[in-house]
């Protein structure tokens, strides 16, 4: 049987990166495609479990090294229980977000340790996305969307705005590292029209 293709989405909190996965998704559903659409930190039981000790709670409450070694746990958990059976069965695999988050969060905006998310990916995670779709919008603007929701889950944005300019600009310089697989996806339109270039994208790499 053919693998199935992996595709990520990736982008600051508030950008609208979960909804364009869903929109995506039911897209190519609607080719006769099938779709498993997962998430990070979570996606299997236990990586879920680890997504609550990571998302809520005091800004400070793990180091950055720390919070490494919990979000490759999740991602460990979750390969092994959602993304390579789907993977392995033919299907395509849509995860709102992935190691790219912690290369990113972890590695370049809250210190210089991308060295160790790299070498710990290759050692226990070892695949990379087919494709990834950063969703870029202006990080005042995603903040205040992120607030807003008051899902409980806000551990991040409560780090500040000058940490989401961080964050942006971590996301820019992953798509300069793998322009392969990295499209920067304009997030400060409708969801329809960025869902189209989205669909566009993933039509043509795929």
């Amino acid at each position: 049987m053919t693998r199935g293709r992996f595709i990520t989405f990736e982008g600051i909190d508030g950008s609208g990166k979960s909804t364009q996965a869903r929109l995506l998704a039911a897209y190519l559903r609607s080719k006769g495609i099938e779709v498993v659409l997962t998430r990070e930190p979570g996606g299997s039981p236990g990586a879920e479990e680890i997504r609550r000790l990571l998302v809520e709670g005091n800004p400070d409450r793990w180091s950055a090294e720390t919070e490494i070694l919990l979000f490759t746990a999740a991602r460990r958990d979750h390969l092994e229980k959602t993304i390579r059976p789907a993977l392995e069965r033919g299907s395509t695999v849509i995860s709102d977000r992935f190691a790219d988050s912690t290369r990113v969060y972890q590695g370049a905006a809250r210190g210089e340790l991308r060295g160790l998310v790299d070498r710990l990916h290759e050692a226990v995670i070892g695949i990379e996305p087919d494709l990834t779709l950063i969703i870029d919008m202006d990080p005042s603007r995603a903040l205040e969307r992120g607030l807003a929701r008051k899902s409980g889950e806000d551990r991040f944005e409560e780090m500040g705005e000058g940490f989401q300019h961080r964050l942006r600009d971590g996301f820019h310089r992953l798509a300069q590292d793998f322009p392969g697989r990295c499209h920067l996806v304009d997030g400060q339109r409708d969801p329809d029209s960025i869902a189209a270039e989205v669909a566009r994208i993933a039509d043509a790499a795929l």
